[in-house]
């Protein structure tokens, strides 16, 4: 699951305001701010947590877990069309 942490990290990469993020994943701004806020996996309802997620990685993102570096946000690798 994607921690507060790694939503604020996501938000900023894209340059979104909590508004952008609330009105492309259908999530309020206050619960958005609340789950940015948490330590950890934010406690919200599951459902939400899934649409923030959601969104942040139709937006080209994806989410590392933590790997003794600590969990963070990068870019998906763009995929490789075949050359023929």
């Amino acid at each position: 699951m994607v921690t507060g942490a790694q939503i604020r990290m996501a938000r900023g990469y894209l340059r979104w305001s909590v508004r952008d993020l609330a009105d492309t994943s259908g999530v309020s701004p206050a619960t958005i701010k609340r789950m940015e806020e948490s330590e950890g996996v934010p406690k919200a309802i599951t459902d939400n947590l899934a649409k923030v997620e959601k969104a942040l990685a139709e937006a080209g993102l994806e989410f590392i877990a933590e790997n003794g570096g600590g969990p963070g946000v990068r870019l998906k690798a763009p995929v490789l069309g075949i050359q023929g």
